[in-house]
């Protein structure tokens, strides 16, 4: 996986320089990022796939590709953070998990900029580099820094949802944040960089390696209703015991408080 990442990073890392370059050019930079996700993904493909013959993928651009081998599956974002990239910002990263019968058996996040490599797999501890890290130990909500998901264009059905929860949190929390990076900001909790992290409509390839790298870093993920069903709904609610049960409640009291027309709309299909 490491060898994988590394490669496909390197290749990020060059197109990227070649992004910064297009932002002054009247055509911009669309198309050429929509190239540099899909070579990535091949990179990560071909040298997984000749690493472990016969395993199952998910990615992103190509979706589902069933393998021989059905007791194995790797969850591949090879570029998460695609707007921060397009506008030349170096918050994103590649991200892959491992499954092995249905659980999250390994999982790594890499930003080829910073040249910080997230690791996990279960049973071993987190790791960023060499380095083992642990889930931030703060206690008190008002001194959290969450990560909160915004919505995007794409998204604009679900703002009066986020907004209601924001105005709920924002008077218990020391700050919130946003990379424009869903798998980066799962990495910062495993890091303690951030306390704790909520968001909704997301696939299974935005949450899969961060979730491994919280529980191993020692903190506690599920989605919304508590449950362990993460990659199929698109909900995740992750930080240390005390941050997670807190945001639960919250996120639950604001559900509980909203009409039926004003409830989230379905996650991104995957």
């Amino acid at each position: 996986m490491v060898q994988a990442a590394t490669k496909a990073g390197r290749s990020l890392a060059r197109d990227f320089g070649e992004v910064e370059k297009l932002q002054v050019s009247v055509k911009g930079p669309a198309d050429f990022v929509s190239a540099a996700d899909n070579r990535s993904e091949k990179i990560l493909f071909e040298e997984l796939s000749r690493a472990r013959p016969g395993y199952s993928f998910l990615m992103e651009e190509s979706g589902w590709v069933e393998g021989s081998d059905q007791s194995h599956r790797w969850i591949i974002d090879p570029l998460d953070g695609t707007t921060n990239f397009l506008h030349g910002n170096p918050n994103f990263c590649i991200a892959m998990a491992l499954e092995r019968e249905g659980r999250l058996a390994a999982a790594l996040i890499y930003n080829p900029i910073f040249n910080e490599l997230f690791t996990a797999e279960r049973g071993a501890g987190a790791f960023l580099n060499d380095t083992r890290i642990r889930v931030a130990g703060r206690r008190h909500m008002n001194e959290a820094l969450i990560s909160v998901r915004l919505p995007s264009l794409a998204r604009v059905k679900s703002a009066k949802r986020v907004f209601s929860e924001l105005a709920a949190l924002t008077p218990q929390v020391a700050g919130f944040r946003q990379s424009g990076s869903a798998a980066l900001e799962l990495a910062f909790v495993a890091a303690g960089r951030l306390d704790g992290v909520y968001a909704a409509n997301l696939s299974a390839w935005d949450l899969a390696a961060g979730t491994l790298l919280i529980r191993e870093a020692g903190g506690i993920v599920t989605d919304f209703n508590g449950k362990d069903t993460m990659l199929e709904t698109g909900e995740i609610v992750a930080g240390n015991d005390r941050i997670q049960a807190h945001l639960r409640t919250a996120l639950s009291s604001v559900k509980n408080s909203q009409a039926p027309d004003e409830e989230k709309i379905p996650p991104t299909p995957h």
